[in-house]
């Protein structure tokens, strides 16, 4: 049990790892976006559009992340 727990424990942080490198990705596209808008390549709309698009993916993501989080500690505690 000792080491299930310890298991868990990594399956955790690999979670979080996880949900952290999901975030920096939208984070460098919005920079990205940011940059398009500051060089007139794109309108405020097409970068409000992109944002909302971005978190879309990014909550979908983390969402999975979470769902096989979950279902991989189920598996720990029933073996």
């Amino acid at each position: 049990e000792e080491r299930r727990k310890d298991m868990i424990r990594i399956v955790r942080q690999e979670g979080e790892n996880a949900r952290v490198a999901i975030r920096n990705i939208r984070r460098d596209i919005l920079a990205d976006v940011k940059s398009l808008l500051k060089d007139k390549e794109i309108t405020e709309d097409e970068e409000r559009k992109a944002h909302e698009d971005v978190q879309k993916i990014t909550d979908k993501y983390i969402k999975d992340v979470d769902k096989v989080l979950e279902e991989k500690e189920k598996d720990l505690m029933e073996i």
